[in-house]
């Protein structure tokens, strides 16, 4: 698999409940230094967001669940991957852009991550 295939499988993983409710697996897919700026604004440590991971959106198998569009992904160097894409969640709709960097060990996870809210029914 390429480096970009890698991170588009970790993103998937990402967005799947049953990913999100277990620490672990979640735990396996953030870099240790791992940051997110989400839609609302706020900044993320990894230590936050696997605490609260498991109870937001999306971490439910039968609540909402992330719908990913329009995912696309570039190679940046032997061990960086830029990963843009689009997600609705409950009727709202975002664009996510996220970063996946190989550790050490060769295992790709993702470094940074951003959500920006898409206003109003246009998408624009």
């Amino acid at each position: 698999m390429t480096g970009v295939e890698e991170a588009v499988a970790g993103e998937l993983r990402l967005a799947d409940p049953a990913v999100r409710a277990s620490r672990a697996e979640a735990a396996r897919l953030l870099d240790p230094d791992f940051v997110e700026v989400g839609a609302s604004g706020r900044r993320w440590s990894r230590a936050e967001m696997l605490a609260e991971l498991p109870g937001m959106e999306g971490g439910s198998a039968d609540g909402p669940r992330y719908e990913v569009t329009g995912m696309t992904g570039v190679q940046l160097g032997p061990d960086l991957v830029h990963l843009t894409y689009e997600t609705v969640l409950a009727g709202r709709r975002a664009r996510r852009s996220s970063l996946w960097r190989r550790s050490p060990g060769g295992e790709w996870r993702m470094y940074y991550h951003q959500a920006t809210p898409v206003p109003g029914e246009t998408g624009v």
